[in-house]
């Protein structure tokens, strides 16, 4: 049921998740937040089990703070979306998987944004757009259809509004509130769309 896109365009990457905490067929909540920032430059965005995926995240945002702390060096989105895909590979071959799929969204000075896939078999893929999710059902279509590679922001918020539009009018669940994070050259920021 959780809803999770994300989209490169020229200098950023665009992230949205769904914000409704649910359980079975049960609304716990509107203002889940879906996402955690890594580091500075780095954000990822994870669905599944509740449980998993708060633990999860929370293990990755430590571990990834404490390397920059040691080491003291940022990691880059590359290197921490193998480092994700690395410790999900041992969660999974261990009694402990967990069952969470992710976006990972990052800049990097040198190479500019990315956006990687993971889903909880440890898969990882970078791609230009991704969902996550039922809302991929839809969206992943519209991206197919308007996604061009240099996007500026205005024009990906008018893509998102698109798909979200198409959410709201064609899914079945009722996702009334979204959070939307941009990650550029200037760290992550919320906005509005």
């Amino acid at each position: 049921m959780e809803c999770l896109l994300g989209l490169v365009g020229k200098d950023f990457v665009i992230t949205v998740t769904d914000t409704s905490a649910i359980r079975s067929i049960t609304v716990l909540k509107h203002n889940e937040d879906k996402t955690r920032v890594l580091s500075p430059h780095t954000l990822i965005s994870f669905s599944g089990e509740a449980g998993d995926t708060i633990n999860f995240s929370e293990y990755l945002q430590k571990n990834i703070q404490l390397y920059g702390i040691r080491n003291n060096i940022e990691l880059t989105p590359a290197a921490a979306a193998h480092f994700v895909r690395r410790e999900l590979a041992e969660a999974l071959r261990s009694r402990n998987a967990y069952q969470a799929n992710l976006l990972l969204s990052g800049y990097d000075k040198k190479k500019g944004p990315s956006l990687y896939w993971i889903d909880h078999l440890a898969a990882l893929v970078q791609r230009p757009f991704a969902a996550h999710g039922y809302c991929g059902y839809y969206c992943t279509s519209m991206f197919d259809r308007y996604y061009r590679p240099n996007m500026d922001l205005e024009e990906a918020k008018d893509l998102i509004r698109k798909c979200l539009q198409e959410l709201h009018h064609r899914f079945i669940i009722n996702l009334p509130r979204f959070s939307v994070k941009v990650v550029d050259k200037d760290g992550i920021r919320e906005i509005e769309l």
